[in-house]
Parts: C-alpha cells; structure tokens; sequence
C-alpha cells in the first residue's frame, strides 16, 4: 500500500494532517535543503513529537514523494495551449520556475516516476501534448528527451547558484579571479577550441541558455513527430 492510498488517523490535541506536515516539510527544504529535512525536524516545526508523525507517514522517503507532488502543483499553468511544441515550452519552464523557487526539487528531479495526483497530472498532460502527433511509444521517447534536456539545464543552473553562495563569488566575479590560470593553460596550445569558445563564443545568461537549448530540442524531437 503507497502513501497515497493508506488512510490518516484521528487528529488529537496538536491538530495534524499530511498537508500540514508536507508543507512545514517543504519550508524546512526551501530554507536548508533537503540536509533540513526530517521527521523529527518536522515534528518540532509543527509543535509535535516525532511518533506522531508516523501515523501519517511511515519514512523520509515518503515524505519526499509527498514534497516533491505538493510542489508539482505549481508546474501545470490552469492551461496549455493546444501547439504541441508551446505546451511542452510552459511545461519546461514551469518545472524550471519551480525549481528555482523550491531548489531541492533540482535533486530529485529524473528520479522515480512521481505517482502522487499532482505527478500524474503533469505526466499525462505532457503526454496529451503530443498525443494523435505519432504512436504511443515515439511520444514517451520524445518526452524522455525533452524531460531529460530541462532536467540537466535545471541541475546545472541550480548547482551555479549554490556555488555563487558558497563561494560568494557571482558568475563574472568567478571567472574574473580564475581568468589567470585559464589564460595561461590556453597559451600552452593545447586547448585550442576551448579557446575558440572562451575568446570568440557569446556569454548567455541562465533563462535564455534554457529558452535556446529547449529550442534546439524541440526542433529536433519535430522531425520524429512531423518529419519537419
């Protein structure tokens, strides 16, 4: 029996619901990380002792699959449009805002498939999106790619951010204290198109990197879809 199934006991003088421990669950997360994030540590953000909450929830593990839906409720805009290659774009960067407003979720996105009602209605809107374009199988192949490409630009955007904050360096400021090192190791000649790309390659900010990759994907999986 799955978290989503089992029912929730009787409240009792310190009122609990899973709604409630979810979301001072996700708090914990959005202030410290996911290192924030456990049973206990919810108990006393609730003013409850740890036994309470396994009547509720039985692991940490469920306890994620809980976050991570209650957060995926903020991904599905109230409507896609109906141009496959747009509602997939909403879908992207919906992950992407939420990820940014909720950055633990970057570490467990591509995990398992999420089965709670939120995951599941994610899922089958970005299967409708394509849905009629080809047979099943082509449209959960070009799903995977398009999930797998904003999922890594996600990851990669989020580690950026965590590194300008422990560091305390931004992006520029980073590249600026190790400009000496890397001008001195393309000098060598080694390197040469990695020098191409640091000299004569444009600098893009994180949001249009996303919109020009995702882009670049969706023209792809097109070909599959329509042959164009």
């Amino acid at each position: 029996m799955t978290v989503w199934d089992r029912q929730e006991p009787p409240p009792r003088p310190v009122p609990l619901d899973r709604e409630r421990i979810v979301a001072a669950a996700v708090a914990l997360a959005d202030e410290g990380g996911l290192e924030a994030v456990s049973l206990r540590k919810v108990a006393a953000r609730l003013n409850a002792g740890p036994m309470r909450l396994y009547g509720y929830i039985s692991t940490k593990e469920e306890l994620l699959d809980l976050m991570v839906d209650a957060v995926q409720a903020e991904i599905l805009p109230e409507e896609l449009p109906g141009d496959w290659r747009a509602a997939l774009r909403d879908l992207a960067n919906g992950t992407r805002r939420t990820a940014l407003r909720h950055e633990w979720l970057a570490d467990l996105l591509g995990g398992r498939p999420a089965f709670g009602p939120n995951g599941l209605a994610v899922a089958d809107a970005t299967l409708a999106a394509l849905d009629g374009l080809a047979d099943i199988d082509t449209v959960m192949r070009a799903v995977e790619t398009v999930s797998s490409y904003f999922t890594g630009a996600i990851r990669r955007e989020i580690a950026n951010l965590r590194a300008e904050r422990a560091t305390g360096l931004s992006k520029h400021e980073w590249q600026r204290a190790s400009g000496p090192y890397l001008t001195k190791m393309l000098a060598t000649g080694r390197y040469p198109t990695l020098t191409k790309a640091v000299y004569d390659g444009t600098d893009m900010d994180a949001e249009a990197s996303f919109a020009t990759g995702l882009d670049w994907v969706l023209d792809a999986v097109s070909t599959k879809l329509t042959g164009s």
